[in-house]
């Protein structure tokens, strides 16, 4: 597609992410990209685990077919390995190709030639570093939305809010991408009534942060749940968020809102606000 021709935004767009591997990389920065593009629709699918030339001929053939509608899909590709990348760059729609785009470059920078072998980027690769990531992720799941108030202090965050706030979602994320031990505490009726800090975390207020939303978000994501419900209405989730802010404002927790910011960017703001702490030793 040249310069000057736009993509019909009426249409929704093809989306292709390749890869040798899991093809999270692929996702991960594609998305990244497309976010910039708010107007258009785009139709993603995930093709993974793409080892072989033959694999690789197959896929050309389903994206190429795409191209008969007369719409040019995005093809985003993160394979290491040449000879599949070979056949992929032989499809008629243009290819980004994240690997091709730098690998060379650092391969320069070095001076040497790299392995260019599938699994490096969510492989096991650095053991240490995986088994990290896999004790943060059983953690994370045990102190879920307060299951558990064992081993607290071997939290390195403890997310605070009101149920259905988007605490379960970034405890996740920090585990598995960062492998930050964290747990998640649910406001509940009883802890809104008081201004102290809920008794099984009330020790631990250096690793709280809390979390809001809007009240039409929580409103929307609890009649999901439970509809009709005392616990989902608009009055009774205005109550809840009101309370949560008094009580982060009045233990000085750090604030994110959940309605305005996705999973990665509150992530994001939590390691920046640690990075400035003194590390906590378990």
């Amino acid at each position: 597609m040249s310069e000057t021709q736009t993509q019909d935004i009426s249409r929704a767009i093809p989306v292709f992410f390749l890869s040798d591997s899991t093809g999270i990389s692929a996702e991960t920065m594609g998305n990244a990209l497309l976010l910039h593009f708010p107007d258009h629709r785009f139709e993603r699918t995930l093709i993974p685990f793409i080892t072989t030339p033959d694999d690789a001929r197959e896929v050309v053939a389903q994206i190429d077919a795409t191209m008969d509608d007369g719409v040019t899909p995005l093809v985003f590709v993160t394979a290491a390995l040449d000879d599949v990348r070979q056949e992929l760059h032989k499809s008629r729609a243009p290819l980004i190709d994240f690997f091709d785009m730098h690998m060379l470059e650092v391969e320069r920078i070095l001076g040497v030639r790299g392995a260019r072998t599938p699994a490096r980027l969510h492989g096991v690769g650095d053991v240490k570093r995986y088994n990290a990531r896999m004790q943060a992720v059983e953690y994370a799941i045990e102190h879920d939305d307060g299951q558990s108030v064992r081993s607290l202090d071997k939290a390195d965050v403890i997310l605070v809010a009101p149920s259905r706030c988007g605490k379960t979602p970034t405890t996740m994320y920090l585990a598995l991408q960062h492998g930050l031990r964290v747990a998640n505490y649910p406001l509940v009726e009883e802890d809104l009534a008081s201004t102290d800090l809920p008794r099984p975390i009330r020790h631990l207020q250096d690793r709280c942060f809390g979390i809001i939303t809007s009240a039409a978000r929580l409103h929307a994501v609890r009649t999901e749940r439970r509809p009709d419900s005392t616990y989902a209405s608009l009055r009774q989730c205005a109550y809840e968020l009101r309370r949560a802010e008094e009580l982060y404002r009045m233990h000085h927790l750090p604030v994110i809102d959940s309605s305005a910011k996705s999973v990665e960017e509150m992530s994001t703001l939590i390691l920046q606000v640690l990075a400035r702490r003194p590390r906590v030793v378990h």
